[in-house]
């Protein structure tokens, strides 16, 4: 039996396909619902006055989520929101967010 050098190929490539999808878009964080709430599962703002997350800086993400939880950033329902979340949570959720596709321009500010 003749392989073809294109299937060779790809099952050469296989693996880094593979691996790096698993980069690219990670499982949904355990505590996302309580975020999804007000700015999405995708990040986009389902509320007025809840910021889009989608697509922000993941190290944006995270020190914002420190900030709310030490009390930094004066926003009581994210106060609330943060305090109980460990850092692996945050950084689950800093990544979660980072990953998704930034809103449209027409989009921003719009549930």
């Amino acid at each position: 039996m003749r392989t073809s050098r294109w299937t060779l190929w790809l099952l050469a490539i296989a693996p880094f396909a593979i691996a790096r999808a698993a980069v690219a878009s990670p499982a949904p964080p355990a505590q996302l619902g309580l975020c999804a709430a007000c700015h999405g599962e995708n990040g986009h703002a389902r509320i007025p006055g809840a910021p889009n997350l989608a697509g922000q800086p993941y190290r944006y993400l995270l020190q914002a989520l420190h900030e709310y939880r030490n009390g930094e950033r004066r926003v009581p329902v994210m106060r609330a929101a943060a305090g109980p979340l460990t850092e692996k949570d945050m950084q689950a959720l800093a990544h979660w967010y980072a990953a998704q596709s930034p809103c449209k321009p027409g989009q921003a500010g719009r549930p």
